[in-house]
């Protein structure tokens, strides 16, 4: 018997693969043949022999049709046994509620199909074939299983000649254009849910009949108005058009909400990414919380080399894993779907937490060298500048002529004093980075300070009438004032003849310019020029960079005012004090 089973199988299988391209193009023609062998086996009654060899034959065509199993497929053993065991049914036990329930069957089936298809054709195609099966349902079959057979006669034979006029109506159809490839597809729920509205129907018209002592019509349309009008009543509760929620929120709340404790662990994850910084603490904490919810027994964890578990393990488990950390969430019941949703979002969230926690850390600590980094350039700066002036006095003290000069002795004094101090506070600086805090000096004590520094240098000091209270940041100052003169005389060493000019103005704001008569700062440079580090050829190239971030840090700008061959100014302005 098995052996004569599976060589029908193949047998169908091959004959299926050499009808697949025929039912891909014209599968209208067999749903057509497919419909039409069954009214004329409907037709023709159970007690007909011709109405079972009819049958098997429509089953033969709906096997190509269907849309569980490819036909270019070859049927496993199972389902071929499942065809035999069908075929076998329809040859012994055929009557009219074996074919109510078939007809009920593909019914659900093809209105399953009328949901899914977005082509109009297609969409009306099926629904004139539900019409079909529906008619030839409640017209022909239904009446020779009722309790009383009191419909006309002329009602029967009027369907039985009537009704494949649809079939001429469905191959009319145009054809539409689908993917060669295109799977077919049926929604179970519509499916099921159309096959239990029919069983109803049929069921409660039976029902009607027998206690109100109705005849068939009806009882039919008793039954199908108080379904229809109960349809009606839910659709509406489902989705209300008058603004309210429905029934299909409560619904979608029931089915993607577990309650308060995952709420609650949610509230403790947000509070807990606020309070702890630490990674692998906060992992640990929130894998705590997370196994003391009361539908799940255990979690299993393992981020990098570290890894732990709370709570028991229980043959229901969820995983999850992505490139920080892999959950293993253990649950107390058998898993459903929306469980596993669950379980599964809650360790997507967890994941998606501890990455944020490692990358916070990643930035903390790349904020920590950057700031080391930018201290140590700013102070390695400082100090170039603090060398520059000391090989000025060395430059002086060398020179035989100058040994005994009152002039060298006095620049000595001028300038020792002002480089001890410059040494020291940028010493302070290295030490107590954090608590170092802007000094500020009489501007005119500044501004001559700083003229008697560059004193033999030739650069151009003038300033306006300063009041006798202006003050200025000292440090901020000084480090700008050494950045933008000594990148002026280093031009001017390179090109003769260019002229430094230095100005301080007082009014509503402080301003102090450098100007040079040299080149323009080429453009390349100029876009970027106190915004990041450029390229120097001898510096790191980062000295108008960092006075800038310096002069922004303490309520200043620093600009470009002017850039053209024989006008480059530079000016440091802010609030005056």
């Amino acid at each position: 018997m098995m052996q004569h089973a599976a060589a029908s199988v193949s047998v169908f299988s091959r004959l299926a693969h050499a009808t697949w391209g025929f039912s891909q193009r014209y599968w209208r023609l067999v749903v057509v043949a497919m419909l039409a062998l069954l009214h004329v086996a409907v037709v023709r009654g159970v007690s007909d022999p011709w109405a079972r060899a009819l049958l098997l034959a429509h089953l033969g065509l709906l096997l190509l049709w269907q849309p569980f199993v490819r036909a270019e497929q070859r049927i496993s053993s199972t389902q071929g046994l499942v065809v035999i065991l069908g075929a076998f049914i329809v040859m012994v036990r055929l009557d009219w509620w074996l074919l109510a329930f078939w007809v009920v069957v593909l019914a659900g089936l093809v209105g399953g199909k009328v949901y899914q298809h977005t082509a109009r054709w297609q969409r009306r195609c099926y629904l004139v074939v539900f019409v079909y099966l529906v008619a030839l349902l409640t017209i022909v079959i239904l009446p020779e299983i009722a309790p009383r057979r009191d419909l006309a006669p002329e009602i029967r034979r009027y369907a039985e000649y009537s009704l494949p006029l649809l079939f001429v109506l469905i191959a009319l159809f145009p054809a539409e254009p689908q993917p060669a490839e295109s799977a077919q597809i049926i929604d179970f729920f519509y499916s099921i849910f159309l096959m239990l509205v029919l069983v109803v129907v049929i069921l409660g018209s039976f029902t009607i009949m027998t206690l109100a002592r109705m005849n068939y019509v009806e009882s039919l349309a008793a039954t199908v108005t108080l379904i229809g009008g109960a349809v009606l009543l839910i659709a509406l509760a489902w989705n209300p058009r008058t603004g309210f929620a429905g029934l299909n929120v409560f619904f979608s709340r029931y089915l993607f909400s577990i309650g308060l404790p995952m709420e609650k662990w949610l509230h403790f994850l947000a509070e807990l990414s606020q309070l702890e910084a630490r990674p692998d603490r906060f992992l640990a904490e929130a894998v705590a919380a997370l196994a003391r919810l009361p539908w799940i027994s255990g979690i299993a964890w393992r981020a990098g080399e570290a890894q732990g578990q709370q709570g028991e393990t229980s043959p229901h488990a969820v995983e999850f894993e992505n490139s920080a950390v892999a959950l293993t969430i253990y649950s107390r019941y058998r898993i459903s779907p929306a469980l596993n949703w669950h379980l599964h979002l809650l360790g997507l969230l967890l994941g998606e937490f501890y990455l944020a926690k490692q990358r916070e850390e990643s930035l903390r600590q790349a904020s920590y060298l950057q700031a080391v980094h930018e201290t140590g350039a700013r102070m390695t700066h400082d100090i170039k500048n603090l060398l520059q002036s000391l090989n000025v006095l060395t430059s002086a003290a060398a020179r035989e002529e100058n040994r005994d000069s009152p002039e060298l002795q006095a620049l000595v004094r001028r300038q020792l004093p002002v480089i001890a101090r410059r040494l020291s506070e940028t010493l302070d600086k290295l030490q107590r980075p954090q608590q170092a805090a802007e000094i500020s000096a009489p501007a005119q004590e500044w501004w001559d300070a700083l003229a008697r520094q560059y004193r033999g240098e030739g650069v151009e000091f003038a300033s306006d009438a300063l009041p006798a209270g202006a003050r200025v940041p000292r440090s901020l100052f000084d480090n700008v004032a050494d950045n933008l003169i000594r990148n002026a005389l280093a031009k001017r060493a390179t090109e003769e003849g260019t002229r430094v000019r230095v100005t301080l103005s007082y009014g509503t704001s402080i301003t102090l310019r450098v100007r040079d008569s040299g080149s323009a700062v080429p453009a390349q440079l100029e876009a970027n020029l106190l915004r990041t580090p450029v390229t120097s050829h001898d510096g790191l190239g980062i000295g108008l960079y960092q006075a800038s971030r310096l002069a922004e840090s303490r309520g200043y700008s620093l600009t470009l005012e002017s850039n053209r061959d024989g006008e480059v100014c530079f000016a440091l302005s802010g609030p005056a004090a």
